[in-house]
């Protein structure tokens, strides 16, 4: 047990914390750095005009990428670049080029050190001759060796080895093998003695479009998939998992978040391919949806609403108020629903149709206590998973309809509130902006109730500080989201310009820029563990660490729970104008407020 002492200096630690979460401190630099989601769901505004330099710009500040998308365009060229660099190397033809690629992975420098330390074994292993094993029939007839009918030479077609066989069993030969799978991208001669790769060259002479276009997908698709990067490399490549999403994925290892966002709309982890999902890593995910799909809450729901039939065993729900339970047919033995007994053994003297008197002697015995217990047990743990399972589903359809409002506001509202306010669509982006951030945050949001469902019971300090910034972070998403989706409407609806837009400006962006510093902290923390909340339930700040968001405590001691000091008069700031500025989010707020507008913060 933690005593009362422990959970004020929890609180008090909370409130430091508390600061950091929302200013970011003196490290908010290192904060974005950490942060750095370029996961963040930009693909979901793929509807923003990507050819305004506003916009362009406005992502590019939200997320530094650290991957890269790829066209089949771009992977095409990426082919080429590599094949040409081994055909000038090694002085041989593309074809050859590509054959040794495809062989070894699509490793540049593979092909080279095997190459350079033995070429006539990698030849050998892959099939590639100097010269013909027989020679090729010269201006006379030669049986095919598939379909053992005579044909002229100029009918007859070969790869390097020299064994000749007619156009239309090649060409057979070829489809089957390209029907079969990507196998055919090291086809080799149909003569089971030779072991000749059949190249590229010879599929677009002798396969048909279809066959021939079949092909080219495995080729592109073999760069991405079987694409094994050197030891050292620094990036990775696969494709977005999205279905019928054709665009891959170039990855640089070792950047931090893992989170990727396609052109497709389709954000996603890099390491285990699920939706994008910071803070909560990719064990718990698995855990989780593993959880929502499968049949272990069907299970608890049986276990904890029914009970088995004593004869056949099959589970039974009562959905009326008797008693005397009758089993399904072919059963239909009738029992007693409280102890389980039959009823024939049942009556008036047995406590009637609603009650067991023989239930109850028997638990005062303890007979039922295990049957009890167990079945308390799983209705217990179907409330708690009911209750995060819900709030996750609900952030995520409210993270839906944000994107729905975001895509409404970009395409129609803001030419619309430009118009009426007077004001250009440039000097609206802050709109946009407060938007994007209000989607992100309802997805950190959403996979924080997995976090939450996930943390250890017995770990109580956490637990309580884990719940406190949850709802704090709630609280600050909401108030944006209210001000986003509200509070715009009075401007959207006004008749022409108001005073007052700026000062809603303002508070939009500030508000803003508080909920992304709060969230980035928070991200941050909790793929952290939580580490800074000590067995004691206490906030620890050892020495100059960062504390719980990462920022500094710089001007913010004293300020326990319980705590009379007060912020000095250089934090507070008053102006000539008679407006005090927010120690915490620095927002200027009118001189007799004594609560920040922005952030919700004491003066």
């Amino acid at each position: 047990m933690e005593s009362e002492d422990d959970f004020d200096m929890h609180d008090a630690n909370n409130e430091s914390g508390e600061d950091d979460f929302y200013s970011g401190g003196e490290d908010d630099a290192g904060a974005m750095a950490v942060y750095d989601d370029s996961d963040a769901d930009v693909a979901d505004y793929e509807f923003i005009d990507n050819d305004s330099d506003d916009s362009d710009d406005l992502i590019s500040h939200r997320h530094q990428q650290n991957y890269t998308i790829l066209s089949e365009v771009d992977i095409r060229q990426h082919q080429e670049d590599d094949i040409m660099r081994i055909s000038t190397v090694l002085a041989i033809s593309k074809v050859e080029a590509s054959v040794l690629l495809r062989y070894y992975s699509w490793s540049v420098s593979k092909v080279h050190d095997e190459w350079f330390a033995d070429e006539d074994k990698v030849r050998r292993s892959v099939g590639l001759l100097e010269k013909p094993v027989v020679p090729f029939p010269d201006g006379r007839e030669m049986t095919c060796g598939i379909c053992f009918e005579n044909y002229s030479y100029d009918r007859l077609h070969a790869a390097a080895c020299g064994h000749p066989f007619c156009k239309s069993c090649w060409a057979g030969y070829i489809s089957t093998a390209i029907n079969d799978g990507p196998g055919c991208l090291m086809l080799r001669c149909p003569d089971p003695s030779c072991a000749a790769v059949v190249g590229q060259d010879m599929v677009n002479a002798l396969a048909s479009v279809e066959d021939r276009e079949k092909y080219f997908r495995y080729f592109i698709r073999s760069y991405v998939e079987d694409n094994r990067k050197d030891g050292g490399a620094t990036a990775m490549t696969k494709w977005c998992p999205a279905p019928g999403c054709d665009y891959a994925v170039e990855f640089i290892l070792g950047s931090g978040s893992y989170d990727v966002t396609c052109r497709c709309s389709y954000s996603f982890c890099w390491n285990c391919a699920e939706e994008a999902h910071r803070p909560v890593d990719c064990g718990t995910v698995a855990k989780w949806i593993l959880k929502n799909s499968a049949e272990s809450e069907n299970m608890n729901w049986i276990l904890a609403n029914s009970k088995p039939c004593p004869k056949c065993k099959r589970p039974i729900e009562k959905n009326q108020g008797c008693m005397h339970i009758t089993c399904t047919p072919p059963c239909k033995f009738e029992f007693c629903w409280l102890c389980l007994g039959a009823w024939s053994e049942h009556g008036e003297r047995t406590g009637g149709f609603y009650a067991c008197n023989r239930y109850e002697t028997a638990k005062q015995d303890g007979v039922y206590d295990e049957a009890e217990k167990r079945r308390e047990m799983a209705k217990n743990s179907l409330e708690r998973y009911t209750h995060y399972y819900e709030r996750w589903a609900t952030n995520q359809s409210s993270r839906q309809k944000a994107l729905a409002d975001l895509q409404q506001m970009q395409s129609v509202h803001l030419e619309k509130l430009s118009d009426i306010q007077c004001q250009p669509e440039s000097q609206l982006k802050f709109i946009t902006e407060a938007w994007l951030q209000i989607v992100e945050c309802r997805r950190v949001l959403k996979w924080t109730y997995a976090y939450g469902y996930y943390l250890p019971e017995h770990e109580h300090a956490k637990r309580q500080f884990f719940e406190y910034l949850q709802g704090e972070a709630e609280s600050g998403l909401e108030r944006l989201h209210q001000c986003a989706e509200k509070e715009l409407q009075v401007y959207l609806n006004a008749d022409g310009p108001s005073k007052d837009f700026n000062e809603f400006r303002t508070k939009l962006a500030g508000l803003t820029s508080v909920t992304r510093n709060y969230f980035e902290n928070l991200v941050r923390a909790l793929e952290n563990g939580l580490s800074d909340v000590d067995s004691r339930g206490a906030c620890s700040r050892m020495g100059n660490s960062k504390g719980l968001g990462g920022g500094s405590s710089r001007g913010r001691s004293g300020k326990g729970k319980g705590s009379t000091s007060r912020p000095s008069s250089s934090s507070r700031n008053i102006d000539d104008s008679g407006h005090w500025s927010c120690e915490y989010c620095t927002f200027a707020n009118v001189k007799s407020a004594t609560i920040c507008l922005m952030c919700q913060q004491r003066r």
